[in-house]
């Protein structure tokens, strides 16, 4: 087993899990798995072989420092004129889609005895499924979640989302659905024999000057907002106060943080070994006593969320390729939403699924700690 105290060794191994994360996202692999599932379960492997150690500083200076840094960096875009201008129409089923999350997760936590683990996995839960990995682990930070429960939700809700994905795919070509829920949209893209749209998620110039500043900036906001956070004894919520605070900023000063380049990229890489780290931590006994539950849960919010979103389509006269995007932004996020457009040949709703998709980033971890609060008491 390596030494826990030997920083080289531990960098090695987390950055390395990070960069296998990124090649599985930009490859085959990608197209079925994600690169997160891949990263929690080699370094799961790694630690419960006994070939690197449960703990060490390395993973709590990752998860307790570096992590927080990367909400400002995934949320400086995060500007509402914009989303709202752009989202159009498919604003109003994304709001109808997260609703459908939190009346899953509502339903789900009294059909489950989920035990003392219950109230934050509902809570981490609304969030991810109605933003994304970010919001998933700000509630979980914010709600004091160990590195084993962290781990558990997480990968319990991982297949989950991937089965949410292929439904979404599957959907357009149910006959059964399609009669029932008409779409214009897909109607004129099986016509349309013009050049496929694709989405595809490339490495962001990064700039020098902006990736510096943009951690400098980032590393200001974390400041502030502990001290906001410490000042108010709520010191478990200083990223609720980050996030608050890379709102009002994104929001003040839209034009300017719409030219900075390599802040999206720069949060991912630390999201990654974010995840890399409590893939290391977990153990692996704890994680299969636990994670079935969990994982029931999870298709239980999932099927009702899908209920609920063709109910409402059917009802408000939704057009179908925009709820299933809408709902492919709550359920897994603006890049996957806009894949998923491209993939279908819908053009016009490849930028609302991301404006939504951003949009959910913005109010995920509120709604996921008001609900966690909710359900404690």
């Amino acid at each position: 087993m390596l030494d826990p105290n030997n920083t080289f060794a531990m960098a090695t191994i987390l950055l390395g899990l990070a960069w296998f994360g990124f090649w599985v996202d930009g490859n085959w692999l990608g197209k079925k798995t994600s690169g997160v599932v891949w990263v929690l379960i080699i370094g799961m492997l790694l630690a419960n072989f006994e070939l690197i150690p449960f703990h060490a500083p390395a993973y709590d200076f990752v998860g307790g420092t570096v992590m927080p840094l990367a909400i400002p960096l995934l949320l400086l875009k995060a500007d509402f004129t914009k989303i709202f201008r752009e989202s159009g129409r498919v604003m109003v089923a994304f709001v109808l889609a997260s609703l459908g999350t939190i009346i899953g997760v509502l339903i789900g936590f009294n059909l489950f005895d989920l035990g003392a683990i219950g109230p934050a996995a509902a809570g981490v839960y609304s969030a991810g499924w109605i933003g994304g990995a970010v919001n998933f682990v700000a509630v979980s930070e914010a709600l004091g979640m160990t590195a084993d429960e962290f781990s558990i939700t997480l990968g319990a809700s991982s297949p989950v989302s991937m089965m949410a994905l292929m439904t979404l795919l599957t959907l357009p070509t149910l006959s059964f659905i399609t009669s029932r829920i008409p779409s214009k949209i897909i109607t004129e893209a099986s016509k349309s024999e013009s050049e496929q749209h694709t989405f595809t998620t490339n490495i962001e110039d990064m700039p020098l000057l902006h990736s510096v500043g943009l951690l400098a900036l980032s590393a200001a906001i974390c400041w502030f907002a502990n001290l906001l956070a410490a000042y108010f004894q709520m010191g478990n919520y200083a990223i609720m106060f980050i996030t608050v605070i890379t709102l009002i900023m994104a929001n003040v000063m839209p034009g300017f943080f719409a030219k900075v380049r390599g802040d999206f990229t720069l949060g991912m890489l630390i999201m990654y070994l974010f995840f890399a780290s409590i893939g290391c931590s977990t153990n692996a006994y704890v994680f299969l006593q636990s994670a079935l539950m969990l994982f029931f849960f999870g298709v239980t919010i999932l099927l009702i969320h899908l209920a609920f979103v063709l109910l409402c389509a059917k009802i408000f006269k939704i057009d179908l390729a925009e709820m299933i995007v809408a709902s492919a932004a709550a359920l897994v996020g603006s890049a996957p939403a806009a894949a998923i457009a491209s993939a279908r040949k819908w053009p016009t709703l490849i930028m609302p699924g991301i404006m939504c998709g951003i949009f959910g980033y913005a109010i995920a971890t509120f709604v996921g700690l008001y609900i966690a609060s909710v359900l404690a008491n």
